[in-house]
């Protein structure tokens, strides 16, 4: 009963901000990196951050003893993740706000108790460029959302079946709201996208999640629950790198893109396959016995074979 209260609670918070949103023309223009063409509401991804309120709400004891500096983080991060989506911000301030969420990110997991000091830089590293890889990926209707809830889902089930490393509800809340937001994004004509306070709060309770669970129980093998991700943007990036272009600035490289704005293939066809990836990827992973290179070997071999023949097939096709 409490998940059914919980998700209304979500879809009329929504409501209220579609109507803010137009109110104050919260919107979203197409531009040359877009793979949309329509004006469309944006930051509907607000969603997540009202999840963890609800979430403190319902749960207020658990949420004082154990949470309190993880929403610190994922609130200072949703905040100026909003205020970028109606004003664009400088790097500097971005960045300051970002390091101060993952400070607190790390002390909620125990990261700065269980790890050696001098291991705090690269996690710094990993977080932030994953935070902007979740950003990054976060280009057409369903992708962020769907991609999400299948790594929450897995999530829950090692949480439940293989080791307990949180409460429930912390899975839970961000699966139902990502259910919530999916009802008005999973569309051919989305009602709203998530905006960079979406991508980057979904992001970062995600990446909380997965840093708990490999603080809680030494398995690095955990960070692949982000695999699928995590190749797109590496090797993007290192294809900008060759071809000397700013990585930086926007563009229409990844192989989302070129199936969509090229290809002209339908959003919810791309953001499906590449949850249905990243899904086997999950069953594999937590599964699997075997030590942790070979587990990257037999992931990332097979699927970046995939992803470069696919990306190599279409820029030759299409001249790219």
């Amino acid at each position: 009963m409490e998940y059914i209260l919980v998700t209304v609670i979500l879809f009329i918070s929504i409501l209220i901000y579609f109507r803010i949103a137009d109110q104050y023309n919260i919107i979203d223009k197409p531009n040359h990196r877009s793979a949309h063409t329509q004006i469309t509401l944006r930051g509907g991804g607000i969603i997540f951050p009202v999840a963890f309120i609800v979430f403190c709400c319902f749960n207020l004891q658990t949420a004082i003893e154990h949470y309190g500096s993880f929403g610190l983080g994922l609130l200072a991060i949703c905040s100026i993740s909003f205020i970028d989506d109606i004003k664009t911000l400088s790097n500097k301030i971005r960045l300051s706000v970002h390091l101060i969420s993952v400070i607190l990110l790390l002390y909620f997991t125990g990261a700065f108790v269980l790890m050696p000091f001098w291991v705090w830089p690269i996690l710094f590293v990993v977080i932030i460029g994953t935070l902007n890889a979740y950003n990054f990926m976060d280009g057409i209707n369903g992708m962020t959302g769907v991609y999400s809830l299948v790594t929450l889902l897995s999530l829950a089930y090692i949480n439940k079946d293989v080791v307990e490393f949180t409460d429930n509800d912390f899975i839970i809340y961000p699966v139902l709201s990502c259910l919530v937001f999916l009802f008005f994004n999973f569309r051919k004509k989305a009602k709203c996208f998530a905006g960079d306070v979406g991508s980057m709060g979904i992001g970062f309770w995600v990446i909380g999640l997965i840093a708990l669970l490999i603080m809680r129980t030494g398995e690095y093998k955990y960070i692949l629950l982000l695999s699928i991700y995590g190749m797109e943007v590496v090797l993007t990036i290192i294809e900008r790198i060759l071809l000397k272009e700013n990585i930086f600035e926007a563009h229409r490289r990844h192989l989302y893109q070129l199936f969509a704005n090229e290809r002209k293939v339908s959003h919810l066809v791309i953001s499906s396959v590449y949850a249905v990836f990243q899904l086997l990827v999950n069953i594999f992973l937590i599964h699997s016995q075997l030590p942790v290179w070979a587990i990257i070997l037999i992931i990332f071999i097979p699927a970046g074979g995939i992803y470069l023949g696919l990306k190599w097939s279409l820029k030759k096709q299409y001249n790219l």
